[in-house]
């Protein structure tokens, strides 16, 4: 979902700053000391001590000393007087966009406040926001600060109860002591158990309690704030507020224009009360768990610019036109709710307004449907539109392009099925276009981006089966410089366009199946930016090879699998995560170096490729490695034995030339879950090392050499899911301990020489009694093999099965098998099993294959219209009945 303005957030710091510069100059008295009269030496004092309490890692006060405190960095005086009126110490750092913790923190003021600060008696003014006191409690001396008139204390990690000397402040009228930090040093919390001390602060205009706990107030705090005749926000932000007056029995605080509840889970309808402020400016009730519809009485809020009623869930029924109808309207956010029908409701409000205002409209997340309307390109002024994860439908409005501001639209997660139009190109100022997972379909022009100059973000997809195709010449240059482009199932190609090729800030490249079947550009990978993050071509017929070296430190995501790239291993010296290669011709070992190109690797898929040699022991360096998948390559030699103590959960190495033993370091991964060696050349036992791996919910170690008998220790491994022996050379009979693996779907040990009775315990198998349970290990074996793979890819056709033939088992067929309702396969053929077939075997519902095949069974086959091929039950001489020709003697007549 693409970015949106973020009112709530922003708009506390703007106003504090605003109402600071108004407290400073509206009055020409308190502005700062002229050249020839310096500050009083009480004032400098007093400061001095102030600052010695205080910690400052950065220097920030390193001014703060000669006579003339006036001059100091964040202190502002009275010009006729000298005293001390302002005491600004504001943390400065950028806060914008992404945060440095380290350089934030060297940034921030702490330590203690000492007493002294009450010299400053004729102090209006107090600014410590945006600092980390750790902690501390705001200090009870702030309230002996009587000429005080504006005191901000927010996002400075101060905790405690908040002290109600506060309430002393009879001049205050800005009050900032919102409880978020920026800070990492360990969560803190600001609280208040009453709220009385706010009552005498008649002159207070703007109070933010953001982040401070109210929760053990009941839902007496409404009324306490009703009382503040003068007041003009009142912000009470993830308050934990326990309930909400839907009735008050006057109302007094009809001053207010700007009204912040959000994130305090109400549970409750939208109270009247409201509908009587009719100055509010904006409203945001967002994450409240509001209920019902939206009252028609929100007509009554005329000079409402903001309302934000998102994330609410249970707001529901169709939305208004009244709300269009609110001519100074700028943003509405109704996203995440239970909102269905159309959308034409509203429209019809924003017609009927032709001087509408509304900058930002997000209606994301609910279930509306129908088409869009044309009416859509009224709104001149809009500059963000969403309306993505609904199930609107039909093509996007010609009239969009007359929508001139617009900077973001998304229409992303519906069932829009049909085209995109070419006035989209008219959008001068689009920066990001999301219409992904949809499914579009029809022609792209080099007219739908003629003018999209802006354009920095693109995501389009479309479904496989859908045709939506790029027709612009070979040659084309655009208009725009992307930073972002992930295009799905659409036909970009089949040559690799000059217009991609040009792109040379891109930092996130999607392409999956756009229908290239071109060599790659030679220069295209070393002209990408080095800012790359993401990085994904897939799906197609590209080829060539890649540059050997490259760096990219700042990539998460490799993915090229699903393409004809050809030559080495990329050697690439990159950050990334995940490494994705799958289904190429990549040929040659991998790097013996690869845990220093690739140390922050967590999942590295390189199967159904050309690679050979061994596996290098420097895999074992990357300490956060969680999967590794090489399966069907050319891989030979023995696997290194440093598996000691990773991350790795996933291992999938199958249909290679691998020779020796199972690595006995391999007991030693804590989190191994999924364990995947078949077909290979293994030999010797199972490393009894694997007892240590309790989580391993599937092992499939079949078509090795592997020896000796089924060991005992099986029993411990109580999350198995799947246990694949087959086609090895393991011998001794099956033990008892297998039956206590309650979570067991999938039992092969076929095509092994293993004798004895099959244990009568094998009915207490208790998943294949039940079937359930099945999923989790499902989507962890689709994760390591990506769910790709013909063996793996449908787990579910194997699920519920037990495949025990090829070997010499003896004994009867156990009647307790026939307890294992859910059980779907079942091969027991080629053994010696004698006696008579279950009469209740062919019974179980639920099984759909049976082999019985080349035993010595004996007696009448069990009716049975789902088993009813000869081929079931060949090879058992001593068996007749149907469907076998071999008839069974007629009983002999009682005497």
């Amino acid at each position: 979902m693409a970015n949106k303005p973020n009112f709530s957030s922003t708009y506390p710091l703007l106003v504090s700053f605003l109402l600071s510069l108004f407290l400073l100059y509206s009055n020409s008295k308190f502005v700062v000391c002229s050249t020839d009269l310096k500050c009083r030496d009480t004032d400098r004092r007093a400061l001095v001590v102030l600052r010695e309490g205080l910690t400052d890692p950065s220097g920030r006060l390193s001014s703060w000393i000669g006579e003339d405190c006036c001059t100091w960095e964040g202190i502002k005086c009275h010009n006729q007087t000298g005293r001390v009126t302002k005491l600004d110490l504001r943390n400065p750092y950028h806060l914008i966009g992404a945060v440095d913790p380290s350089a934030y923190k060297r940034s921030c003021l702490g330590g203690k406040i000492n007493p002294s600060l009450i010299r400053l008696e004729y102090l209006t003014s107090l600014d410590l926001s945006l600092n980390d006191f750790e902690g501390l409690e705001i200090p009870g001396f702030f309230g002996e600060l009587k000429n005080l008139r504006y005191l901000n204390l927010s996002y400075a990690s101060f905790a405690g109860e908040i002290p109600a000397s506060l309430g002393n402040l009879s001049n205050l009228q800005y009050l900032d002591l919102y409880a978020d930090s920026y800070s990492n040093t360990g969560p803190r919390e600001l609280r208040s158990q009453s709220l009385e001390w706010l009552t005498p602060l008649s002159s207070l205009k703007y109070i933010n309690l953001g982040f401070v706990k109210l929760d053990s107030i009941g839902d007496h705090w409404l009324q306490t704030f009703n009382m503040l005749p003068s007041l003009v926000h009142l912000r009470l932000h993830w308050c934990e507020l326990k309930g909400l007056p839907l009735t008050l029995p006057s109302i007094n605080f009809t001053s207010l224009s700007v009204l912040d509840l959000s994130e305090n889970s109400f549970n409750s309808l939208i109270p009247p009360w409201l509908f009587n402020l009719t100055g509010l400016t904006e409203l945001y009730l967002t994450w409240d768990f509001f209920s019902g519809s939206i009252p028609a009485e929100f007509a009554n809020l005329k000079n409402l610019q903001v309302l934000d009623l998102s994330d609410n869930l249970n707001l529901e029924g169709q939305i208004p036109g009244l709300l269009g109808n609110l001519s100074k309207l700028q943003l509405l956010d109704l996203s995440a709710n239970n909102f269905h029908g159309d959308i034409y409701g509203l429209f019809s409000g924003f017609s009927s307004n032709p001087n509408s205002k509304l900058e930002s409209l997000d209606l994301s997340s609910n279930s509306l449907t129908g088409e869009l309307p044309e009416s859509l390109g009224l709104l001149k002024h809009l500059q963000h539109l969403d309306l993505s994860s609904n199930s609107f439908w039909g093509s996007i409005p010609s009239s969009i392009g007359s929508l001139s501001a617009l900077r973001v639209l998304d229409l992303s997660y519906n069932t829009m099925n049909g085209t995109i139009p070419e006035s989209l190109g008219q959008l001068s100022g689009l920066v990001d276009m999301n219409l992904m997972a949809n499914s579009w379909k029809g022609i792209l022009k080099e007219t739908h981006f003629m003018n999209l100059r802006k354009l920095q973000h693109v995501r389009l997809t479309t479904e496989p089966t859908r045709s939506l195709a790029f027709s612009a010449s070979h040659g084309w240059f655009p208009p725009f410089k992307l930073k972002s482009i992930q295009l799905e199932n659409c036909m970009i190609g089949p040559s690799f366009p000059v217009w991609l090729q040009v792109q040379n800030e891109l930092t996130s490249v999607v392409l999956k199946n756009v229908s290239i079947s071109d060599t790659i550009p030679g220069k295209w990978f070393s002209q990408l930016s080095a800012q790359l993050t993401y990085l994904v071509l897939s799906q197609d017929q590209i080829r060539g090879k890649l540059p050997r070296h490259l760096n990219y430190p700042y990539l998460n995501l490799i993915d090229l699998s699903y393409n004809n790239f050809e030559g080495p291993f990329p050697s690439w010296s990159t950050n990334a995560t995940d490494v994705i290669l799958d289904e190429n011709s990549f040929s040659g070992p991998i790097p013996e170096n690869i845990g220093a190109l690739m140390p922050r690797l967590q999942k590295l898929y390189v199967s159904r490729n050309h690679l050979s040699g061994r596996i290098p022991p420097s895999m074992c360096d990357i300490e956060g490695l969680n999967i590794i998948s090489l399966r069907s390559n050319k891989l030979s030699g023995e696997l290194p034995n440093c598996w000691h103590r990773l991350m790795l959960w996933g291992i999938d190495i199958s249909n290679n030339s691998l020779t020796g033993n199972i690595p006995n370091s391999f007991g030693f991964l804590p989190s191994l879950s999924v364990l995947l060696l078949s077909n290979n050349n293994l030999d010797g036992e199972i490393p009894s090392s694997l007892r240590n791996c309790t989580g391993l919910t599937s092992m499939d170690l079949g078509g090795n050499k592997i020896s000796g008998s089924l060991p005992l220790w099986v029993q411990y491994m109580s999350s198995l899911f799947m246990l694949r022996l087959g086609s090895n050379l393991l011998s001794g009979s099956i033990p008892d301990q297998v039956c206590r693996l309650q979570n067991l779907h999938i039992l092969d040990l076929s095509q092994n020489k293993i004798s004895g009775p099959i244990p009568k315990c094998i009915g207490n198998l208790s998943a294949l009694v039940h079937g359930e349970g099945s999923e989790v290990f499902q989507r962890l074996i689709r994760e390591v093999t990506r769910g790709r793979d013909p063996e793996y890819s449908n787990v579910v056709a194997n699920l519920n099965s037990i495949e025990l033939s090829g070997n010499n088992l003896t004994g009867e067929i156990p009647y307790e098998m026939t307890n294992l309702l859910a059980l779907r396969i079942l091969d027991l053929s080629h053994n010696h099993l004698s006696g008579a077939i279950p009469k209740s075997l062919t019974s179980v519902a639920s099984l759909t294959r049976l082999n019985l095949s080349y035993n010595n069974l004996s007696g009448s086959i069990p009716f049975s219209p789902r088993f009813n091929d000869s081929s079931i039950y060949e090879g058992n001489p001593l068996l007749c009945g149907a469907p076998l020709p071999t008839k069974c003697p007629l009983p002999r007549p009682r005497k």
